[in-house]
């Protein structure tokens, strides 16, 4: 099978080359965003007139959405970049839509051995060797993909998801159960702290983090090499959904979601490319219910800014000083995403 370089290809040929190759017409809304009529395929609504953006400033030569539901849920997806663009018009791969595009505009063919000449050597870092007698890498690949957070090879076992301090977070015995959170006694660097599992959107086990509850620093420790700015927690849990709350912390997500909300977590109050990327490209609806102190606003207002640009809906839940989600009730969290209708 020959190697192709998505990012090469993305950067040789944008959105707006790929949508002109198709002889679609879209109007013109600012220097960068241009809407219009849902060209693809999978679009069955007559109602929807201009459900299709496209964003000519986002990302490597531009992001699209098409915000009409019946569309998304036809995909399973919001919208994405030029290669998926292609897929969605062609009903191919992502893989097939890049060899198509290479042919169609005549993107040298990437010499591999070049493109791994460019990167960092491919090294693996081990995290901790005493947990469970186990490594966990993380590599640099060549092909456009970058770096990315490899699946583990094992998983922790004897997490006890009945320790006190769940119920003091106000977590029920079967939510803990449901994200498998719980206090780890074994061996290695997460001994003795809350353990959270982390997947990726496929839903594959690629990390743990540690929470600390004994006072120690750091109070949340994450394994060495893992990137946490290339996931979003409990993506893959919420696979289908048309809206979702959006969240700082592990517990901010696992109470939201014991409240019976789709809900997902940055790991943090700054939202990469990467997360950006994996919101947009999946929601229609995106609900900000970040800390009530002033990094949360401040972070609020910069991800407000960023998916407008690229969502249908983006709502704001205001929390009150010095409140996090994690300390609401389930009715008041409830009672809160239903006053932002």
């Amino acid at each position: 099978m020959d190697w192709v370089s998505f990012d090469e290809i993305k950067k040789e040929v944008s959105l707006q080359v790929a949508i002109e190759h198709y002889g679609i017409r879209l109007r013109r809304v600012n220097a960068h965003t241009f809407r219009g009529k849902c060209p693809l395929p999978t679009h069955r609504s007559e109602a929807s007139k201009e459900s299709f953006t496209a964003t000519l400033s986002k990302g490597i030569g531009g992001a699209w959405a098409c915000q009409s539901q019946s569309c998304i849920k036809a995909r399973g997806r919001v919208g994405g970049n030029v290669l998926d663009f292609v897929a969605a018009m062609e009903q191919c791969t992502v893989r097939e839509a890049a060899v198509k595009l290479q042919t169609w505009f005549l993107v040298p063919v990437a010499d591999r051995s070049r493109g791994l000449a460019r990167k960092e050597p491919r090294t693996e870092i081990s995290v901790d060797k005493e947990m469970a007698g186990e490594r966990v890498s993380e590599e640099t690949d060549g092909g456009g993909e970058g770096i990315f957070n490899k699946p583990l090879s094992f998983a922790l076992q004897n997490i006890d998801c009945t320790h006190p301090y769940l119920f003091e977070r106000g977590l029920t015995r079967e939510t803990a159960e449901k994200f498998g959170v719980g206090f780890f006694s074994g061996r290695g660097s997460m001994q003795n702290r809350i353990v959270i599992p982390i997947h990726n959107v496929e839903g594959d086990l690629v990390a743990y983090a540690g929470r600390a509850i004994d006072g120690s620093e750091p109070r949340y420790k994450f394994p060495s090499g893992f990137h946490k700015s290339l996931e979003v927690f409990n993506l893959h849990r919420v696979k289908g959904e048309l809206s979702v709350v959006l969240v700082e912390g592990f517990f901010d997500c696992m109470k939201i979601t014991q409240a019976g909300c789709p809900c997902v977590a940055l790991m943090g109050s700054s939202m990469s490319d990467t997360q950006e990327d994996l919101l947009r490209n999946r929601f229609a609806e995106i609900i900000l219910m970040l800390d009530g102190d002033e990094a949360g606003r401040k972070a609020t207002d910069e991800i407000r800014d960023r998916l407008e640009c690229v969502m249908y809906s983006v709502r704001i839940v205001q929390l009150p000083e010095g409140v996090q989600p994690d300390q609401l009730s389930d009715d008041e969290i409830r009672s809160l995403l239903d006053g932002t209708r």
